[in-house]
């Protein structure tokens, strides 16, 4: 068998393969992740698998400083459910995409039978964040955003640290460009969970 592979001729924000006659069907794929566990793997709508290299030190305390705060506010208002880097969804434009860190409003997320939950849940994160890596093509993670927004994600955090930005996707509006010092507002998606990343990103 002979694998395509490709990092150039789109903007993956990793390496990545096609496979040829069709590729894995989802079966396939889930248990292709659990073969891999050290592994960060997503696969595209058009059936790109796409491998992402482990984080570096700094991104992943960022990871953690920001689910922190999520956790804490979501114990304090018992909303919905969280969820980490290591969790996949399935988007109904067929991707299998895993967030930095994600949210899902709880009726949503209990509506989900059971069987579905225990793998790739087939279900669009209310709120999704992802933190770019030094080594991460920017073009890609903004390709990736707007996935997000255009399948019905109703918030998304899109971190720089390079340039101590935020960019904030929401559906069918202009994405916003905000410094690390503004104070980031989870809106209406999460009623009053507020986080200024200059402050833990120091």
């Amino acid at each position: 068998m002979t694998i395509a592979a490709t990092n150039t001729a789109r903007n993956f924000p990793g390496i990545a393969f096609q496979l040829p006659d069709g590729g894995m069907s989802e079966e396939q794929f889930y248990r292709f992740c659990l073969l891999n566990p050290d592994l960060r793997i997503e696969r595209t709508w058009d059936k790109f698998i796409v491998i992402m290299p482990p984080t570096n030190s700094e991104t992943g305390n960022l990871n953690f400083e920001l689910s922190t705060e999520l956790g804490i506010w979501n114990r304090q208002h018992q909303l919905g459910k969280g969820f980490d880097s290591s969790t996949g969804f399935k988007l109904p434009n067929g991707a299998e995409r895993s967030p930095d860190l994600a949210w899902i409003r709880r009726e949503r997320w209990e509506a989900l039978p059971a069987a579905d939950r225990r793998k790739f849940a087939p279900i669009v994160p209310d709120f999704v964040v992802e933190i770019r890596s030094p080594d991460q093509n920017l073009s890609g993670l903004k390709e990736k955003m707007a996935e997000y927004a255009t399948c019905g994600c109703a918030l998304g955090w899109l971190i720089d640290p390079q340039q101590r930005k935020t960019y904030i996707y929401r559906p069918e509006q202009a994405v916003a460009e905000v410094s690390f010092e503004v104070l980031l507002s989870g809106d209406d998606v999460l009623p009053g969970f507020e986080v200024c990343v200059g402050k833990i990103w120091l």
